[in-house]
């Protein structure tokens, strides 16, 4: 295992000097000038239902419910991935995992992550002069590297992969219940086959393991405190920031709050969305205290809520994903259908978004970086292509309408990982391949492979209940043009610079801050 006592070193930091300390690093002033400041806010598993903007029967978002009604709701925002690492990677990134490598999650294990080819958004903010900070999961690779701080990022605060994947003594609520990490001389645990091994899950500090376990009943706390420090000083240095929070939440385990009481013990799911906007809340008070009219705030999510987990899992809303129902198991995460990659999203920056506008725009999480580099006044790289569009004229133009056509991946319930095989065509949606994930009580769809593929017109069928009839006129008259778009994007890639995730796994990189210890126990500091 890896002890990762190290320190963050940056060369020629003393014989520059140090006006502004910063966390563990030291910045120069610089004047701010005009450029914007970035708060990216990502949220995990959280269904498009959970949303109360968006869903009647949720009454537990009203920061985000503010949110909205402050700045911009898109109703027709979909994450580029339907699981973990690829969709952040997507987002870091502008590409489909196609092109940037992360087809599938990493593991507790993993020698690699996002390949180091690929450009993140923080490092080109980074050199256009910005501050950067990430708060929360990271999920792209935690060896070497691969960590966040060697990815652009100047200030990290989190857990290096989902805070499922290793045992902490607050087990929270999870489906199947997993057990607290061992103590000294207890016997080996006996694991449920969905609960991670007794290596405790870690917490870092730039390169430090500061805990190890994880509080997770104290974790949204300390978030809202990183986040909120970060901001402040970031602003105290006179130069823009770029601060990327990846939630905890809705991933279970659902953390017990300290004050374990009523409504906890009852409905863990919406105390935890509770939690989670009060967390939200927090940030853009935050935002709005010390820089409000100089910072552009976007809120999303990676993928659609986990059904297995049943009632710790969100709603999908009105994206049923019927037709898949009735063959088997789920059609939320890790599935292409609309409950596992139609997400929340919001945009916040006063006077510059509308307010209380609901945007039908079709968008993507893929849709941040390129809005976010051309908002910084910074250049996309020149030597790749980009999934990606610039979303001003949407944000700030009202323009109707965003992507003609975007790319659904596989993402685990069918088909080869990060291949392309489901299509959306402006109000269109076909499937060439399908298949339910697991669902709350165990079952799996069976994988299904369509030539000419399912077809649906999701202006008429939200829940994607009835495919068009292969025989009629508007299926006959949409068809040429999905083959089409699959077609060109596949060619697009094969003419682009790819890269290729390293998968390989070896046990001795696995976060441990304390070898000699029973589940790699250290203190906080």
């Amino acid at each position: 295992m890896a002890g990762l006592f190290l320190k963050v070193f940056l060369v020629g930091v003393s014989s520059l000097g140090c006006l502004y300390p910063f966390m563990d690093f030291c910045f120069r002033g610089e004047t701010r000038g005009q450029k914007p400041n970035f708060v990216i806010i990502l949220a995990d598993d959280m269904g498009w239902g959970d949303l109360g903007a968006n869903w009647a029967e949720t009454k537990d978002t009203a920061n985000l419910d503010k949110l909205a009604a402050e700045g911009m709701r898109f109703v027709d925002f979909h994450a580029a991935a339907s699981t973990c690492s690829p969709s952040r990677a997507s987002l870091l990134t502008g590409r489909l995992g196609l092109r940037n490598g992360v087809t599938h999650n990493f593991a507790v294990t993993s020698v690699g992550g996002l390949p180091l080819n690929e450009t993140t958004l923080a490092e080109v903010l980074q050199r256009a002069g910005y501050i950067t900070g990430m708060i929360g999961k990271w999920h792209l690779g935690h060896y070497g590297s691969f960590h966040p701080n060697f990815r652009g990022f100047d200030y990290y605060f989190g857990i290096p992969y989902s805070h499922d994947m290793g045992c902490t003594d607050t087990p929270g609520y999870n489906y199947p219940p997993c057990p607290a990490c061992p103590r000294r001389h207890q016997p080996s645990r006996n694991l449920e086959r969905d609960c991670y091994s007794d290596v405790a899950l870690p917490l870092y500090e730039n390169l430090n393991i500061v805990e190890q376990p994880v509080n997770l009943s104290s974790l949204a706390r300390k978030y809202a405190e990183k986040a909120t420090q970060f901001i402040q000083q970031a602003r105290a240095s006179g130069r823009p920031f770029l601060l990327y929070v990846g939630l905890a939440h809705m991933h279970v385990p659902l953390s017990r709050p300290q004050r374990s009481a009523g409504p906890w013990d009852r409905r863990p799911y919406a105390a935890g969305l509770r939690e989670m906007d009060r967390l939200v809340g927090q940030i853009k008070d935050k935002v709005d205290r010390t820089a409000k009219n100089n910072t552009f705030l976007w809120f999303t999510g990676d993928n659609g809520p986990w059904a297995q987990k049943c009632e710790l899992a969100g709603s999908v809303g009105p994206f049923l994903g019927s037709w898949q129902s009735r063959q088997g198991g789920s059609p939320a995460k890790q599935t292409t259908w609309e409950g596992g990659h139609r997400v929340p999203a919001l945009a916040y920056w006063p006077g510059r978004v509308p307010t209380n506008v609901t945007s039908t725009a079709l968008l993507s999480v893929l849709d941040i970086f390129p809005t976010v580099v051309a908002l910084a006044g910074a250049s996309l790289p020149g030597d790749r292509h980009f999934d990606g569009l610039d979303a001003s004229e949407v944000l700030f133009g009202g323009a109707p309408a965003g992507h003609r056509v975007l790319f659904h991946p596989n993402s685990g319930a069918a088909g080869e990982d990060g291949a392309l095989e489901t299509v959306r065509l402006e109000r269109y949606k076909a499937f060439y391949v399908t298949g339910g994930a697991k669902a709350c009580d165990g079952s799996v769809g069976p994988e299904q492979h369509h030539e000419p593929p399912l077809i649906f017109n999701l202006d008429d069928d939200a829940a994607e209940a009835a495919p068009l009839e292969r025989g009629s006129a508007e299926y006959q008259r949409v068809l040429p043009k999905v083959r089409e778009a699959l077609r060109g994007v596949l060619r697009d890639i094969a003419d682009d610079h790819i890269s290729r995730a390293d998968y390989t796994r070896d046990p001795s990189v696995t976060p441990c801050c304390n070898p000699q210890r029973t589940a790699c126990r250290c203190q906080a500091v």
